[in-house]
Parts: C-alpha cells; sequence; structure tokens
C-alpha cells in the first residue's frame, strides 16, 4: 500500500524558503536540499514505526545532509508533514501546530 504524503502549509512555506535561502549561498544547492528532505520523507513513509515519537504522536526523521528534521503525523492512509524545521528554531513553534 502507498502511503500519501500530506504537506500542512506552513511545513511547504518552512520547505520552500529553506530550499531558496540555500541556492541563494550556491546555486544547486536548494536542489540538493530539496532531494535530501524528499529522500527523508520517502525513507519515513516506508517504514513510519522505525522513528522516534517525539510529541503524542508526532514522529521526527533527521536529514542527513543538512540541519533539517521533519515532523509527521501518521493517519490511516496518510503521513502529514507538520514541519521541516531547522535545529537551531525553537520547537515551540512546531510544536504549536500539533
Amino acid at each position: 500500500m502507498t502511503i500519501r504524503i500530506v504537506f500542512r502549509r506552513a511545513a511547504k512555506s518552512e520547505f520552500e524558503d529553506a530550499a531558496v535561502r540555500y541556492d541563494e549561498q550556491r546555486l544547486g544547492l536548494g536542489v540538493e536540499f530539496v532531494i535530501e528532505i524528499e529522500q527523508a520523507v520517502a525513507r519515513y513513509a516506508a517504514a513510519p514505526e522505525r522513528y522516534p515519537v517525539v510529541l503524542g504522536d508526532i514522529r521526527r526523521t533527521v536529514a542527513r545532509r543538512f540541519p533539517f528534521s521533519v515532523y509527521f503525523r501518521v493517519r490511516r492512509d496518510s503521513m502529514v508533514v507538520l514541519a521541516v524545521f531547522h535545529g537551531r528554531r525553537s520547537p515551540a513553534i512546531w510544536q504549536r501546530r500539533a
């Protein structure tokens, strides 16, 4: 069964903003960031139970190359991305979305 991946508006915005900032640092780095986050999401979608619960029913996966975590909530037929979040930001920001 293929799990549907849904980005909340705030998570999509964070993801896109970070990609633009990385591309401003070095042309092509934004694309590398997008690929890294997409791979993290795909790993999670393949085996969500592998990843730790960090708050309530919210789980987290960490990007390997960039200092970002992706926070998810698993539903029966979908995975909801709540945040694509830089490690230095206050977790209270994404936690308010829960």
